[in-house]
């Protein structure tokens, strides 16, 4: 007995000692990853860390020649005149655009996801040329639907209302294609053996396919809202009144024909990224799984 087991520790020992380098040279790469990606990291960041530093400079030391990372005289000077002037009402421009940005998201979803419900599961006459119709919309230059979208919201009379910047962006493509591609993903199989236990379509839809949609549903409000709060040409068009302006546009006007103040516009800056930093630190393990899981399958 001692004779079987000498061999078969002998190669256990030869085993060991092969896989004892790999697991050493695992172990010695992994800091240069981390160094490299952290690197990579500090890159992407650096325009928010500039944006962040640059706000907490007085408007002499942003107008210096030798300008620094750092400010040496760190102020908010920026914050108080952007917040405490009557003629630039930034609350109100956030809250317009919390409510235009939330507003169009949930719209999106909801229209996003049926018609791409019906796209992708839905037997009917015509499927494939509504299909394509829908997906080749994706390639028309979206400052084309400019004048025509302007024209649909002033005869509805929506001009100057919030209802300008959240009603005509529900109907884009993208977001239609990007469910349709993640209910193509999902196996058929759970659909079927609903129906079988007497569900309805409606009934799988929403117990069946919305529960597991939920990454493809964050990613989808992700990029929905953060393309609503940074539009700026749109409602610079329809919103008319200083008070009804998103905080885009609303930042635009702080700078002047002939002097710009870039420590004011910086913190409005700063201010107007904070929601979108926030809801991505929120969702983004749904948004990583939803965009793998949305093209998988065409």
């Amino acid at each position: 007995m001692s004779s079987s087991a000498t061999p078969a520790r002998t190669r256990a020992d030869r085993q060991d000692r092969r896989e004892a380098p790999a697991a050493e040279g695992g172990r010695r790469r992994v800091p240069w990853r981390a160094v490299f990606l952290g690197l990579l990291g500090l890159l992407f960041l650096t325009p928010l860390l500039w944006l962040a530093s640059t706000s907490l400079k007085s408007t002499s030391e942003v107008s210096r020649a030798d300008l620094t990372f750092l400010p040496k005289d760190p102020t908010t000077e920026g914050y108080s005149k952007i917040l405490d002037a009557p003629q630039t009402p930034v609350a109100q421009w956030f809250l317009n655009s919390m409510l235009a940005a939330t507003g169009q998201t949930l719209l999106v979803l909801v229209v996003a996801t049926t018609a791409a419900y019906a796209l992708a599961r839905l037997s009917f006459p015509g499927k494939r040329l509504l299909t394509g119709l829908v997906l080749a919309t994706l390639f028309v230059p979206p400052i084309s639907l400019l004048i025509p979208n302007y024209v649909i919201v002033a005869r509805f009379g929506w001009l100057d209302s919030l209802a300008a910047v959240i009603v005509p962006g529900a109907a884009g493509a993208f977001g239609v294609f990007f469910m349709r591609q993640f209910f193509l993903s999902l196996p058929v199989e759970l659909e079927e053996a609903a129906l079988l236990d007497g569900a309805s379509r409606w009934k799988v839809f929403l117990a069946v396919i919305v529960p597991l949609s939920r990454p493809a549903l964050a990613t989808l409000a992700l990029l929905t809202f953060l393309a609503n709060w940074n539009d700026f040409l749109w409602p610079l068009y329809v919103l008319f009144s200083p008070e009804r302006l998103t905080i885009q546009p609303g930042l635009s006007t702080l700078q002047s024909a002939y002097t710009t103040d870039y420590a004011t516009i910086l913190a409005g800056g700063a201010i107007a990224s904070i929601p979108v930093l926030i809801l991505f630190l929120v969702s983004q393990r749904f948004v990583i799984e939803g965009i793998a899981r949305g093209g998988l399958k065409g």
